[in-house]
């Protein structure tokens, strides 16, 4: 077990643990969860070895194997395979050790070795690797590429396989889910489960803290709390425990009050001085209850936009994709693309990495050129990006107050917000960017300052439609909850790529599907997604398992399937049971058929009205023209997905009465 022992961890002069008591069993898997540098990751310095204690003690058994994802960016040039593999170290040594007998020719050293290795599972290594690869999201054809012919993010996959590959009592995950897309966050989840070993997790994804772990360790005001539940389990008993705090503060300083007041009436009274002093003495000796603090949290809210045509946008037949290096050559990601984003929607948007969900979002935000088709916006449309990679609309030299400025300038003499110098002094403070923050050059902030600011500056453009591409990659959990709650209250249209289920569930009402270069209708919720990707996980599995058996071939039998025939009178009888069956069914059936039948009919002339007026909009149609559309296409949805409840509704019914009849 892991045993910490009033102990003392400091950076410099600052101590973030005073007088720790915590115990962490053998296969417990536990969060690490608290404001950012309340320690977390100091901790982990501890175990790991980079740092030592500053007081009390610090145990962990000696034999114990520890993996934790590598930081720095492999630079490479062997496979994706061999790099995770070589994560292993146990089997690395038994390699050299195997080539080092075979060099000597020692016989004996190499039948031992040979052992050791079975043990170690060299056999299906390769395999176990490459399962680990596949399942963060790489394709089959990218097993053997070379580890730098791959960007950033992908490679810190790799780092992150790597770990997963070797073996290990203690697994130290530190925000692993960053470079993750949803579906690769589904299996990490799943791999985890069936770990072993024990867990330690620090993560700001409170859906997979739920799902990865059991035990809560809360790091507050120099201390560690241990709560025996995953991350809902700890906010409940968190938020019991300081209601009841602040009873208890509450209560103690009305006694300390009445003993206050009676010290300060009767102290110059001889006859009521010891009495007063006896009173001095018991609120000396108060242990003192300290008050519920509110944390350094904020909120916001999103204004009302500055316009909200209807539609928002019409997309046709467009073809989206990016060029290479030189210029040369366009690469399409997504053919064929048409969509209508009406005012009001709020769309999630699901797919793999590399599928094109942020080829889609800058596409419609204009970065990147269509390569065929066309993007119709509405009139006085203003659009909010946020990109996933924040520096894409930050310059590093710079600091706050310059980008608002340069941002308020943009909208010449009529900005969406007050844009005198104070006012963006003021607005930055709202969004904790006060004091000397607001000259502070933005390449010394941290991940999540960054991320404030460019929401910061979404806020202040009061936008009509937000395109947000995976904003919470740099947030806590804090941060988090106030961008829900402000997108809740958005008015406007939302276009979300996120990996943050909790987000997700929170501020979407649709999903959208890119995937395999098409871009459609998702029908279902997460749950659905959920197995849809761990089915088509499976299905890669199998796929892979199939290219590596050897084909077999079939001979021939000397026995032939004999299929045992029921008496000619049983046989009548069934076939006249089976006939009254299918009569009774249909006399059943036939009604809702016939009325599903009319429904899909319903909704099919719908889309085609739909599509047609669509169409019909582009530059030059007037704005009474896309006022009238507007209003018809929203109509019309609205009767669709009327026709769809009870569509879904008749389905389930005939559903349920087919299989009673099987």
């Amino acid at each position: 077990m892991i045993t910490l022992k009033e102990l003392v961890l400091r950076r410099g002069t600052k101590v973030l643990l005073d007088g720790v008591n915590v115990t962490i069993q053998p296969g417990e898997k536990a969060a690490l969860v608290g404001r950012n540098g309340a320690g977390k990751s100091t901790l982990f310095a501890l175990l790991n070895g980079s740092l030592h204690e500053d007081g009390g003690s610090f145990f962990m058994p000696a034999g114990w194997r520890m993996a934790q994802v590598a930081q720095n960016m492999p630079e490479t040039g062997e496979s994706a395979t061999d790099f995770v593999l070589d994560g292993d170290s146990r089997l690395s040594e038994l390699n050299v050790r195997l080539q080092a007998a075979e060099t000597a020719n020692d016989g004996i050293a190499i039948a031992q070795v040979h052992a050791e290795l079975a043990d170690a599972g060299a056999y299906d290594a390769r395999a176990r690797a490459q399962a680990l690869i596949l399942g963060l999201g790489f394709q089959p054809d990218q097993l053997e590429r070379p580890v730098n012919s791959f960007s950033g993010g992908w490679r810190m996959r790799l780092q992150l396989a790597r770990a997963l590959m070797s073996p290990s009592d203690l697994l130290l995950l530190d925000e692993p889910t960053n470079h993750l897309d949803l579906d690769a966050l589904i299996w990490l989840e799943g791999w985890l489960s069936r770990y072993p070993g024990t867990l330690l997790v620090i993560s700001h994804d409170r859906e997979f803290l739920d799902a990865t772990t059991q035990v809560t360790l809360h790091l507050d005001h120099q201390n560690i709390t241990r709560y025996g539940g995953n991350y809902s389990f700890f906010e409940e008993q968190r938020a019991l425990k300081l209601e009841q705090q602040q009873a208890a503060f509450t209560r103690q300083q009305d006694k300390i009050a009445h003993l206050q007041k009676f010290i300060d009436r009767f102290k110059a009274k001889a006859t009521k001085a010891r009495q007063a002093q006896s009173r001095v003495k018991a609120l000396e000796r108060m242990e003192r209850v300290a008050p519920v603090l509110a944390e350094a949290e904020f909120s916001f809210e999103f204004k009302e936009p500055m316009a909200l045509p209807n539609p928002m946008l019409v997309v046709k037949n467009a073809d989206m994709g990016y060029s290479n290096k030189e210029g040369s050559e366009r690469k399409t990601i997504l053919h064929n693309v048409s969509l209508s984003v009406q005012a009001g929607q709020r769309i999630g948007i699901l797919g793999a990495n590399g599928q094109g969900k942020s080829t889609l979002i800058k596409s419609i935000v204009g970065d990147t050129p269509l390569i065929a088709g066309e993007i119709t916006q509405g009139k006085g449309l203003t659009i909010g990006y946020f990109a996933q990679q924040e520096l894409d609309v930050l310059h590093e030299s710079d600091n706050p107050l310059e980008h608002f400025i340069r941002l308020a300038r943009s909208y010449g003499a009529t900005p969406p917000n007050p844009a005198r110098e104070q006012d963006l002094r003021n607005f930055l403070g709202s969004f904790n960017f006060s004091g000397d923050m607001v000259a502070q050059p933005i390449g010394t902030m941290s991940g999540g300052e960054k991320a404030r600011l460019v929401l910061a500056m979404l806020v202040w453009q009061r936008p009509g439609l937000l395109l947000l591409d995976e904003p919470t990659n740099h947030l806590d959990l804090a941060t988090r909850e106030a961008l829900g709650m402000a997108l809740n209250s958005f008015e406007g249209t939302l276009m979300l790529v996120s990996h943050d289920r909790a987000l997700l569930r929170t501020v979407s009402d649709q999903f959208w599907l890119v995937s395999q270069g098409k871009v459609q209708d998702f029908e279902g919720d997460l749950e659905d997604y959920q197995r849809h990707v761990l089915q088509q996980q499976k299905e890669l599995r199998a796929q892979l398992d199939a290219k590596k058996e050897a084909p077999k071939t079939s001979g021939s039998s000397n026995t032939t399937a004999t299929a045992e025939v029921a008496p000619a009178t049983n046989m009548r009888e069934q076939r006249r049971l089976d006939a009254q069956n299918r009569q009774k069914l249909a006399e059943k059936t036939q009604p809702l058929k016939k009325k599903i039948q009319a429904l899909e009919k319903k909704m099919a002339d719908a889309e085609n009205a739909k599509a047609a007026l669509e169409a019909a909009l582009g530059a030059e149609s007037t704005p009474q023209q896309w006022a009238e559309s507007g209003k018809k296409i929203k109509t019309l949805q609205e009767d669709i997905e009327a026709a769809e409840e009870e569509w879904l509704t008749l389905s389930e019914e005939l559903q349920t009465l087919t299989q009673a009849a099987q």
